[in-house]
Order: structure tokens, then sequence, then C-alpha cells
């Protein structure tokens, strides 16, 4: 732990849940609150929320927002879930995974203003989740294979060894990020959501397309059940997810739409006084429409 997280005083923390193509939305939350000048003490991300926190780390101001907008506006699925020669290979050789990383691994090393998780401009903390489902937390080493590590969706991707652990996506731990922020010292946790595709009529087509939504819902499961169980002393405000939403965590043409509408909500939110009161775990329970 970093002493400047863990010297006691208040300090506030955001939390970048995951959610495929959806986080996108988390930089239109980013863009609302840093315009209403709510500005954390370090951040939390697991799977795509990682890569958001970690880029956020590097830029967390408005020029970096920004730019991370830019960024999510031309990433195409392919650049993500390539179905290449040698992800054929992988699935014929039995490897256990569909898609080689090394596409992402590129995406991610062009766009990351820094190599090493500690020279980041703000604290980051990226969980990623052991062989047994414990999260483990990572602060320290290569960027890049600490997000890969937390973006590591079992049977999609391949775990990445990192020290002596092999770790798969962060979303899947035991203990989601909230938990992880709590644990380093925020007396204030502010949880950009992804949430999920709430007013889809039948499940996604494609292997991979379910398997996202599934984890979506796995995600706002895990969330719901950690903010029951953080001590009432902490301050935990869950940025509402958009509702209704027919976009697929699979579909990254929706970036800019996303991004947008996020930012609306997420202004919406703050002017009705919403990070003054602490969100109610019933506010992340399943719907219908």
């Amino acid at each position: 732990m970093r002493d400047d997280v863990a010297q006691g005083r208040q300090k506030t923390a955001f939390v970048f849940a995951g959610g495929g193509s959806l986080g996108a939305v988390q930089v239109g939350m980013l863009s609302a609150l840093l315009s209403a000048g709510v500005e954390p003490d370090f951040v939390v991300g697991a799977s795509v929320g990682a890569l958001n926190a970690s880029y956020f780390a590097g830029i967390p101001n408005a020029k970096g927002v920004a730019t991370l907008a830019g960024l999510w506006s031309g990433v195409r699925r392919r650049d993500v879930f390539p179905f290449t020669f040698a992800a054929a290979l992988a699935l014929i050789g039995n490897q256990g995974y569909l898609i080689h990383p090394g596409s992402l691994r590129r995406l991610i090393k062009k766009n990351l203003p820094y190599a090493r998780l500690e020279d980041a401009a703000i604290p980051v903390y990226v969980t990623a989740t052991s062989a047994q489902g414990t999260a483990v937390c990572l602060s320290r080493g290569p960027a890049v294979d600490a997000i890969l590590a937390s973006a590591a969706i079992p049977g999609i991707f391949p775990p990445v060894r990192i020290g002596a652990q092999t770790l798969m996506d962060g979303a899947i731990a035991i203990d989601s990020p909230i938990r992880t922020a709590a644990d380093l010292g925020a007396s204030r946790i502010i949880v950009l959501r992804t949430g999920y595709a709430c007013s889809l009529k039948e499940l996604p087509r494609g292997a991979i397309a379910r398997a996202l939504h599934a984890i979506t819902l796995l995600i706002e499961w895990r969330l719901l059940h950690d903010m029951e169980r953080i001590p009432q002393h902490i301050h935990v405000c869950a940025v509402p997810m958009l509702c209704p939403l027919e976009i697929e965590p699979y579909d990254f043409s929706k970036s800019r739409y996303l991004i947008e509408r996020a930012a609306q909500s997420t202004r919406q939110w703050l002017d009705g006084g919403g990070l003054l009161r602490r969100s109610l775990p019933h506010e992340l329970e399943a719907h219908r429409h």
C-alpha cells in the first residue's frame, strides 16, 4: 500500500467496474464528475475498468478524459476481440482461450501514458483474480501486464502470469473493487458502474457476446453484495447506470452515444444531490422493462 493512501486522512476513491464495451459510460461519468469539481485521491479498476482507471490515473484531468473519449470513439470490436488466424490456431490447439491478446496489448501499450503502475500521476490499483477466486491488488510493475490480467476473461483471453500467480479477470473475484478501495483507506467511494443491457428481450447472439452479458450481470450482483458489507462510516455513492439500455457489452460501435448519455445522466444525478447520500444496495437490484 502506498504511504499517501495509508496516512489516515479523508480520501476519495473512484472505483471503475468492468463491463466490456459498456466501459465507455465511465468516460461520460468522469467528465461530469470533474466538471463538478469531484476528484479522486486514488483509483481502483477491474477488467475494462482497469483500463479506464489506469489511463485516467496517468492524466487525471479534463484533457485526459477528453483524450480517453476520443480513444473510445475510435475503438472497434476487432481491436479488442479479433478472431484471427492465431486465434483459430489457439482454438484448434486446445489452448484454453478464443482470442489472442496481442491486439489488445498493442492498443493499451500505444495509448497508456506510462509504463509502470507506480509511475501514474495519482495512485492506481488494478484488481485481478487468483486461481482460488480471491482478489489480487496490483499497484506496482508493468501496467500493460496488470491491465491484461484484470481483463483476462476466462475462456476468451488467456490468463496472465505475474510473479508467482496466474491471474484472470478481476470482475469475477469474490471481492469487488469496492472492497479493495475500502481496504485501501477510502472514506468516500464513488463507483463508476457500467451497468448492463437491462432492456434486452433475448440473450445476445454468439458465445463471446453471451459471456460478456453474463459477466456484466455478475458484476452488478457483486457490487450489490459488497455495498451491503461496507462499513457505514464509509460513504459509498454508485453513479446510476444508463437505464433503459439495449446496447450489448460486445458492441463497440455506440461508444460516443454512451459517453454523451452518461455525461448527461451523471450531471442530472449530481444536480439532484446524488453525492450527498449513501447509495442503497437495492438500487442495483435486477429489473426488467
